[in-house]
């Protein structure tokens, strides 16, 4: 299939017994999603006949039927393709297989990659309920059935009516790309109900106290390579208190979950949205809901979905802005966002350039009124030796619960830290009144601001203070990593303060040089703070 009218038709093979040529199917046009759609004519198969000598109405014969579509997509092909599957009465299981050619490209050319997913004879309109699963590229094949389902697929039953195979050719080589979709369907009994284990909304926790969390992280349900068993045993063994599942595009996780949570480890449940236009994280989505992601930035549909999961008391947080891949780049902006991940695994310049952008948002809402962003960083830990918990959140929260620690954060009241090993403190005050992460402090303009911030875990590392005219104040940490910094300022010198603790420089040499004096030497992010905001009386 291909986007300009007179390229060849796709073609289909296969029939009830065995394979053979059908005729070839016209292609359809299709506007069922905000991004481009191309729909392909259905492919049928026939209902079960009822086994021979069984009384009317009870089981129909098992067996299995396949169709096999062929096709080709020039390069500019639409976002997404639908192949549109009849499905009779009587069908305990679907099964699918695709593949696709990948033909040598010039170095710099992008090569043929094609996601897969289904939606069910509910429909495929954007949002709609009929969403039974999506595996991106990460498989070749899924199953379906009442009983179970492939990672990243929705079990339950197999309705009569027309399903849709959703191929999402991201990248399509300069000479095109040939495809391959084999349908099987198996008739029989539909089997016993799928019985999902959804984890609790609360944990056992400290009361109001910090809590440690990664609000970002996947699983073999999308794209990662651990289980969710060994995310949760992750989790635990960075000492974390919460984690957030966020797999790619799909709610079929969540129903594991529930056997892995415990009193000491509350597991939030979320999906990753990942669009042709950025990915961004919903974080605290009640069990089973789902987000769609089929629109780009240029579709005018982000504040919908933002929306959506705005209404179930979740958070939304543009991922990973400047991530450098293909699609990954944030391109919606932060009208509808609750919080910003700057710091995203391991620190690199990605994450120097997303907190960059989060420090002007502050200064915006300073000047001009608005709300402000928080922060938040999380590991997007896929397999090893990606490592859960670097870096992590710790929040301040009423309780080990999915609402309060969304509260939380909402709220600003979290630091970034790259391991449980980093324990800081950061508050600031004057004339008897204090404040801390996310707080304000009123003050008259020319009273004194003491802002302080205890350190333990960050040897030899140098502690930054910037403030909405950039940084105020260095310090280095002694070789214990232990160490208390201060800094003195006025409401009227200063409208937020927010702390950042470095690494030294892998080398040993000078980091990054300003005009205020000599070369400022800082390395790895070690810890980030919200801000506190200083306002004058």
């Amino acid at each position: 299939m291909c986007l300009d009218e007179h390229c060849g038709h796709p073609a289909e093979t296969g029939e009830d017994t065995g394979t053979g040529a059908l005729n070839r199917r016209r292609l359809l046009t299709a506007a069922a999603t905000g991004a481009a759609a191309l729909t392909l004519a259905p492919v049928s198969f026939t209902q079960a006949r009822a086994a021979t000598g069984t009384p009317k109405g009870s089981a129909r014969a098992a067996g299995d039927v396949t169709r096999v579509v062929t096709g080709h997509l020039e390069t500019g092909a639409a976002d997404f393709v639908y192949l549109p599957v009849v499905v009779p009465k009587g069908v305990q299981k679907i099964a699918v297989e695709y593949s696709y050619d990948k033909p040598s490209v010039p170095a710099g050319t992008p090569g043929n990659s094609c996601d897969i997913g289904v939606f069910d004879q509910r429909g495929i309109k954007l949002g709609s309920r009929g969403f039974r699963g999506w595996s991106g590229g990460f498989r070749t094949s899924f199953e379906i059935s009442n009983s179970e389902a492939t990672p990243g697929y929705l079990p339950g039953p197999i309705q009569p009516g027309t399903w849709n195979i959703v191929l999402g050719p991201y990248q399509v080589a300069p000479q095109g790309m040939n495809y391959e979709v084999k349908v099987t369907l198996t008739y029989g009994d539909p089997g016993p109900a799928f019985t999902p284990a959804y984890p609790p909304r609360r944990a056992k926790g400290r009361g109001r106290a910090w809590y440690r969390g990664d609000g970002h992280l996947h699983t073999v349900y999308s794209d990662g390579k651990r289980l969710p068993a060994e995310v949760a045993a992750g989790a635990r063994a960075a000492g974390l208190d919460f984690m957030v599942s966020t797999d790619h595009n799909t709610s079929s996780s969540h129903a594991v979950w529930g056997q892995y949570a415990g009193e000491d480890l509350l597991i939030i449940t979320g999906e990753e949205i990942t669009t042709r236009n950025g990915h961004w994280l919903a974080l605290g989505l009640p069990a089973g809901e789902w987000i769609d992601w089929r629109y780009r930035s240029r579709d005018d549909l982000f504040h919908r979905f933002a929306q959506q999961v705005h209404r179930s008391g979740g958070l939304v947080v543009p991922a990973h802005p400047y991530c450098p891949y293909v699609a990954c780049q944030w391109k919606f902006g932060y009208d509808d966002a609750d919080a910003i991940e700057v710091w995203n695994g391991p620190w690199t310049y990605d994450d120097e350039s997303a907190v960059d952008t989060w420090d002007a948002k502050l200064g915006e809402a300073v000047r001009t009124g608005k709300r402000w962003i928080p922060a938040v960083g999380d590991s997007d830990a896929h397999s090893d030796p990606q490592v859960i918990g670097l870096p992590h959140n710790v929040v301040y929260a009423d309780d080990l619960a999915t609402d309060a620690i969304l509260s939380g954060i909402r709220a600003g009241r979290n630091w970034i830290a790259e391991s449980a090993s980093v324990q800081l403190a950061f508050a600031a005050g004057g004339r008897g009144r204090q404040t801390g992460i996310g707080g304000t402090l009123t003050t008259p303009a020319d009273a004194p601001v003491d802002v302080r911030l205890d350190v333990q875990g960050v040897p030899n590392g140098t502690v930054r203070f910037i403030t909405d005219e950039g940084q105020m104040h260095q310090e280095s940490l002694p070789g214990s990593g232990t160490g208390t910094v201060t800094w003195r300022t006025t409401s009227s010198l200063a409208a937020y303060v927010r702390a950042e603790v470095r690494h030294p420089m892998a080398d040993g040499g000078p980091g990054h040089g300003n005009t205020m004096g000599p070369a400022l030497e800082w390395g790895p992010m070690a810890a980030l703070t919200n801000p506190i905001f200083l306002r004058r009386a």
